[in-house]
């Protein structure tokens, strides 16, 4: 009884739609902003005594998170093969096991900014509470889709090449080389060195363009509202819409009137 009122306690709280959820699911988005700074931080230091501390307490924090969403999930086996839970499963061992560690994996921790792309309860916070949220949501989507990209593939560039690169010194010069690289501008005054980096700007160039050209598509194409039709299942709709244009049904779209 006390195992199944736990269960349904946490389940609440992840999926529930009451206020302390909502405030449950935004206090873990700003505890993974929190942690991704920090690991961006530290990420060129070596290891210290401090470092370390904080990484285990963090690690257990994460851990913690992840045994209770595993717990509740419905389908465990189809949770544990999605892309952000093999992420969070490499950044607990990275955090738990980092003393015992010989070789620096400390970029791998920044693979937590992949969470902030499948929040779909914080998403669905958003929608009700916030109206520029529910006008813009394509665009806010994509925007961040390309700010993690971004975020991981700099802490990549700058873990795997600041030591041996004379050109990327600090995280600065990594996020400089990164943007230059994602927009094809290649200014030149800094270059990969090595076959790695040669290849891994290859990857920023082809999946940053794709990025790029999705953000730009959802910016300027025509504005639509998401509302799911009963009948026919269509997502989206023209914001003034009374009936859906695929199947014809009335819908009855939110609006915030006319002021």
């Amino acid at each position: 009884m006390a195992e199944a009122w736990l269960k349904q306690s946490i389940r609440q709280l992840y999926t529930g739609s009451s206020k302390v959820a909502t405030r449950f699911r935004y206090g873990l988005i700003a505890f993974d902003l929190a942690t991704i700074a920090f690991f961006v931080a530290t990420a060129p230091d070596f290891p210290t005594p401090f470092i370390l501390a904080a990484d285990f307490v963090i690690g257990l924090v994460i851990l913690a998170d992840f045994l209770a969403r595993l717990w509740i999930a419905p389908r465990k086996l189809q949770m544990l093969r999605q892309l952000y839970t093999l992420a969070d499963i490499l950044v607990i061992l990275t955090l738990l096991l980092a003393p015992f560690l010989t070789t620096n994996f400390a970029f791998l921790r920044v693979l937590r900014a992949l969470r902030l792309l499948h929040s779909y309860h914080v998403l669905r916070d958003l929608r009700r509470e916030t109206a520029f949220f529910r006008r813009n949501e394509d665009v806010v989507v994509a925007c961040v889709n390309l700010g993690v990209f971004i975020f991981v593939t700099t802490a990549l560039v700058f873990t795997m090449e600041h030591r041996q690169n004379p050109d990327i010194v600090t995280y600065l010069d990594a996020l400089y080389f990164t943007v230059a690289t994602l927009t094809t501008t290649g200014f030149g005054d800094i270059t990969m060195k090595d076959e790695f980096g040669r290849l891994l700007a290859v990857v920023i160039m082809v999946v940053g363009v794709a990025l790029f050209l999705r953000l730009a598509q959802t910016i300027f194409q025509p504005r639509k509202i998401r509302y799911t039709c009963p009948d026919c299942g269509l997502t989206r709709h023209d914001p003034d819409a009374v009936h859906c244009k695929h199947c014809g049904r009335t819908i009855k779209i939110e609006t915030e009137g006319t002021g």
